[in-house]
């Protein structure tokens, strides 16, 4: 998912582009290239990103237009016309890396519709990291990483969608660039 505005960082550059050793999105094509668990890489772009989307074509990854409307909308119009097992990852993911997709990848089970890999609480306030996003799960408070496991083949409907929930407290799926902070802290990875 490389479309959003990134409005939370408040930036006049689009924040993926924002550079640890390379642009951050880049980290993250890298890591899913190098994992060797696909048959494709796709980006999901739109208007409020062209300078990542030129970035992206730059770098021979294929793109695919959303209106930009939200993360939500985005990502269901891709799943939409696409009929596969997919992993989505947000393109704000610096950290991540071959070893922890395979990990991901290898966790995945085609019978479930939409898995979500989730942090405790209490790992990310380790790391002095905010998140907006939580689920309650197996009694403790979860956050999101923006990294899901789903079966687009066995979406019914986007109206109503059991998710199922994994937990790894790394710290390659919890960082991620939600604000300057984030950024911040990345430098001390």
């Amino acid at each position: 998912m490389a479309g959003g505005k990134g409005t939370r960082m408040n930036l006049d550059n689009e924040k993926l582009l924002l550079k640890y050793k390379k642009p951050i999105i880049l980290h993250v094509v890298d890591s899913l290239k190098n994992s060797n668990c696909f048959s494709k890489v796709l980006a999901i772009t739109s208007s409020n990103s062209p300078r990542t989307k030129r970035l992206l074509e730059e770098n021979n990854v294929e793109t695919f237009d959303t209106p930009g409307v939200g993360y939500v909308e985005d990502l269901n119009l891709v799943l939409d016309a696409i009929e596969d097992d997919v992993l989505v990852t947000s393109g704000d993911l610096p950290l991540l890396d071959k070893q922890i997709i395979q990990k991901i990848v290898n966790q995945y089970d085609s019978e479930k519709i939409w898995t979500s890999i989730l942090v405790t609480k209490n790992f990310i306030n380790s790391l002095e990291i905010k998140s907006d996003y939580s689920v309650t799960f197996t009694n403790q408070v979860c956050h999101f990483t923006g990294v899901s496991l789903i079966n687009s083949k066995k979406i019914p409907s986007f109206e109503k969608i059991d998710e199922n929930y994994i937990i790894l407290d790394d710290k390659k799926l919890a960082l991620n660039m939600n604000t300057k902070q984030d950024y911040d802290l990345l430098s001390t990875a």
